[in-house]
């Protein structure tokens, strides 16, 4: 089958709020929340509540993250995410308390059917239990769910679930030992 883009038409809903809102996003993501001091975690904690993100206390976002839908994004209690950190939250992506995303992480919840003609996009959601660490680069696809206090390495690529309490390397990310 030939794939053709001149078929494809975004889900009506598909953002979540109306193209007016989104765009509304993108500028403040690109001006008060981009530019804002790096200890200043309290602001971008209240712009993203803002609009929609449900943040839990002390959670440290670096003004480099770039999130796309805000209001698809819940993140617990005392979590970090790291600089340069890209939440792809075209689908609900969840966070649990004292989780790190660190730098350079790819978070995306996004994907086409490549198997139909018109390539329809779609979302799955993406969860990250407590007391996870998922180190830095590291990719994490559509729909995966990672179990509470495990730990991926640097640059590992996640697309299956992953058991709580071990220790995963590798592209595809692979069990290497219990935490």
């Amino acid at each position: 089958m030939k794939q053709d883009l001149s078929l494809y038409k975004t889900p009506k809903a598909f953002r979540g709020r109306s193209k007016l809102i989104v765009q509304v996003w993108w500028l403040v993501q690109n001006s008060l929340f981009k530019m804002s001091p790096q200890v200043c975690y309290g602001w971008r904690r209240f712009l993203l509540r803002t609009f929609g993100a449900q943040i839990g206390k002390k959670v440290i976002i670096r003004p480099n993250v770039r999130i796309t839908y805000p209001w698809k994004v819940k993140i617990g209690d005392n979590s970090w995410i790291g600089d340069d950190v890209v939440l792809y939250s075209l689908g609900e992506i969840e966070i649990g308390c004292n989780t790190v995303i660190s730098q350079k992480s790819y978070i995306c919840t996004g994907t086409h059917d490549y198997t139909k003609k018109d390539f329809p996009i779609k979302n799955n959601k993406i969860i990250v239990k407590d007391e996870c660490w998922i180190a830095t680069d590291v990719f994490v696809g559509p729909g995966v769910v990672i179990e509470s206090k495990t730990v991926v390495g640097a640059r590992s690529s996640v697309f299956d679930n992953l058991n709580a309490e071990s220790v995963y390397i590798g592209s595809p990310a692979k069990f290497v030992k219990k935490r």
